[in-house]
């Protein structure tokens, strides 16, 4: 067979060879022992594997002699049963392992740098301890506000004695405050809209508009925006931080964002903008067998116990500290190469978790490429030189305490007054344990009693003007909170109109549409975030699953390549171009007053004509005037049906000239079927000279909300 015959022409080769290297082959055999008594010495593999060579010739030789044999036609399986045949099984794979090229070798770790070390780590602390010091007076208060929230702030009221039996009334005006303005922050929950910057890139600011939402949803942001909610009304001061997590999606990574407890973040004492400061912390209590699991022998020295503390509420359950420590992320901003980069290092004690700065792949570009602190602060109320504003509590704390004060003072004097007292002389003889007992039918007494033996203590009525400043305390809170009885639904007394009613509600809510205002633009922070790290890291394709264009499902793929740095020729010299975006926040979920009044607003245009085809040039003059959310979508189906209109017209009078022709061919009489439809058009007078509802909403100016409301407040408004 030819394939034996080529294997008996490779043995007689491979035996001429070893008799050519007979003489040589002791010297040989000397050499390379000692060569792999050092490769030992050295770590050994290599040598032991140059010692294999020499033994079997040369290295060069060998694979010349491979190549002429693949060359000559030789099958890859029969020149590896030859191979086995020679030198056996084992000695043939070590063979061809040698020769495996480099490209499907078993990849190395990672091989780490040391820029980042113990003295770095205790020099961070020592920064972190003053930015501590330094924030004590705001985590004091954000402390005493939540005592404030679970309406135990007794305890935080100053010059209040401590006695058990003390009535502490404690009434939730400042808690129902807070409760109103939460409803009203979810009742426009945002959702982003990303807007190009250059045309060359609708199609990406489509996708991302499209994708954006999925993933803030992947991350449950509804229950982080409900929650970053409660803290900045409670603390003034909502943070989200916006994070790659390597670890979920199978290892893939994917965008993290979550509500952050502002206890945990320690700054730069004096900056306005947490983006200024030079370094950025934020702590996390961890359990040591937690971070054991995750880190296996890197922490096994680790034991529990706070290195840094940070200030912890009051809780209600007892809490363990031995078995915990405290895990420190550390963000902080370095020149490179003519940049500014962002930095992170996770330590927990004095043992490095992870240091961007000792990672090749972030040690020149930053752990995020945006280079910014990943944390953005929505501050209620704000405050000179500090990131951290006021929130609600702080403001209405007095009028709160007051309220509860006199409230006090008021239950006090009705306890009082319901529990009769008596005073008795000593020398009465009434027997007071039998006259204290209610359920003694008799009293015994020794003597005669006398009519000022025994006298009720009367307890005088408090002063009306007591009870006056009460009522104004509740009304100063309404008032400075903004939480009144329109804004909450309810009317006083006089006013009973709708649309007076709904017209108060919505100058009543300019203070929650302020407020919300600020939480969109800390909102469209986050959204800018998400879309840096989607350009940072999202390289491979990823499917979503999104909301198509008419409301139903639909799947898409994205990946970053689109938005990524792009090299453009300009004048003879390479130039780079990266996309850049806008972002619009609108609300995603408008309140019921908000869907009240766009439907009212949908049925006056309806009623007015607005939708009819041949009223659509008098339609778009009285839009133009107009405002209202959704407007741009109104004109350009009013337009639309406008210009189908008179496509329709001009095709019926072409066919009406075409049915003259017809008549007069055949005499069928078409052209007298045909004036029907033609004179009973949509919008034109009816048989009885009727106009259309448009001409006589505007000829009439009467009959719609919007007038009727306009009226009114025109002759409340007139002098008399």
């Amino acid at each position: 067979m030819p394939g034996r015959a080529r294997e008996e022409a490779w043995k007689e080769k491979e035996r001429g060879q070893e008799n050519r290297q007979a003489e040589g082959g002791a010297a040989i055999d000397r050499e390379a022992g000692m060569q792999r008594r050092k490769g030992r010495d050295r770590g050994g593999a290599a040598m032991d594997r140059e010692g294999g060579m020499q033994r079997d010739g040369s290295m060069q030789g060998g694979a010349a002699e491979l190549g002429a044999a693949m060359e000559a036609g030789v099958p890859p399986q029969e020149l590896a049963a030859a191979a086995v045949a020679r030198r056996g099984p084992v000695e043939a794979l070590m063979s061809a392992m040698r020769q495996m090229p480099e490209s499907m070798e078993k990849p190395r770790k990672k091989r780490m740098l040391a820029r980042i070390g113990v003295e770095d780590i205790q020099e961070a602390t020592a920064r972190l301890m003053r930015y501590k010091q330094g924030k004590a007076v705001l985590d004091s208060r954000i402390a005493g506000n939540e005592e404030w929230w679970k309406l135990r702030h007794w305890e935080e009221m100053a010059g209040r004695p401590g006695q058990r039996e003390e009535i502490r009334p404690a009434s939730a005006w400042l808690f129902n405050t807070l409760l109103n303005k939460h409803a009203d922050a979810m009742d426009n929950y945002p959702e982003p809209v990303v807007l190009p910057r250059s045309r060359d890139d609708e199609r990406e600011a489509k996708q991302l508009t499209s994708i954006l939402p999925v993933v803030l949803e992947k991350n449950g942001y509804e229950a982080v925006y409900d929650a970053m909610w409660w803290y900045k009304l409670k603390f003034g001061t909502g943070v989200q931080g916006v994070f790659w997590n390597p670890r979920v999606d199978n290892g893939a990574g994917d965008i993290d964002v979550r509500s952050v407890d502002l206890l945990n973040l320690f700054w730069e004492p004096g900056v306005k903008d947490i983006q200024d400061s030079r370094d950025f912390f934020c702590l996390a209590v961890v359990t040591v067998e937690a971070l054991r699991d995750a880190y296996g022998d890197k922490v096994k020295d680790v034991r529990g116990g706070w290195s840094v503390q940070p200030l912890e509420y009051r809780h209600e359950d007892n809490r363990e500290q031995g078995d915990k420590a405290v895990v420190v992320d550390w963000y902080y901003k370095k020149n490179q190469d003519g940049r500014r980069v962002l930095h992170y290092c996770k330590y927990v004690d004095s043992v490095i978790l992870y240091a961007s700065e000792n990672d090749p792949d972030y040690a020149q570009r930053g752990y995020y490429d945006h280079g910014q602190y990943p944390f953005v602060f929505d501050p209620m109320f704000p405050v000179e030189d500090s990131p951290a504003g006021m929130g609600y509590i702080d403001v209405l704390r007095q009028p709160q305490a007051y309220i509860d004060q006199m409230n006090a003072i008021m239950l006090k004097n009705a306890h009082l007054a319901g529990r009769p007292r008596f005073m008795v002389k000593n020398a009465s003889g009434v027997n007071e344990e039998e006259f204290s007992d209610w359920g003694k039918d008799f009293v015994h007494a020794e003597g005669n009693l006398g009519e000022d033996a025994v006298r009720q203590i009367t307890v005088e009525a408090l002063p009306q003007s007591v009870y006056a400043l009460y009522e104004n305390k509740i009304e100063e809170l309404k008032q400075v909170s903004g939480n009144d009885d329109f804004t909450r639904g309810s009317a006083s007394s006089g006013v009973t109109a709708a649309s007076a009613i709904a017209a108060l509600q919505e100058a009543g809510s300019k203070l929650s549409r302020d407020m919300i205002k600020s939480s969109y633009r800390a909102f469209a922070k986050v959204c800018e975030l998400c879309v840096e790290l989607i350009r940072q890291f999202y390289t491979e394709p990823r499917t979503f699953r999104i909301t198509g264009e008419r409301g139903g499902e639909d799947f898409t793929t994205y990946a970053s390549g689109g938005i990524q740095e792009q090299s453009l020729p300009e004048y003879g010299m390479e130039s780079a171009r990266k996309p850049v975006f806008d972002l619009k926040i609108k609300s995603q979920k408008s309140s019921p007053f908000s869907r009240i009044a766009q439907n009212e607003t949908a049925k006056e245009l309806y009623g007015m004509g607005i939708f009819q085809p041949a009223n659509a040039d008098q339609a778009l003059m009285l839009l133009d005037m107009m405002d209202f959310e959704g407007k741009a979508q109104v004109v350009e189906k009013v337009r639309g049906n406008g210009t189908m209109y008179q496509q329709m017209q001009q095709m019926a009078q072409q066919l009406q000239q075409l049915s003259v022709i017809v008549d007069r061919l055949t005499g069928s009489g078409l052209t007298q079927a045909m004036d029907a439809p033609v004179t009973g058009q949509a919008g034109s007078p009816d048989a009885g000279g009727k106009a259309s509802p448009l001409t006589a909403a505007v000829q009439g100016g009467a009959g719609v909300t919007a007038t009727t409301a306009r009226d009114k407040a025109q002759q409340a408004a007139r002098p008399r």
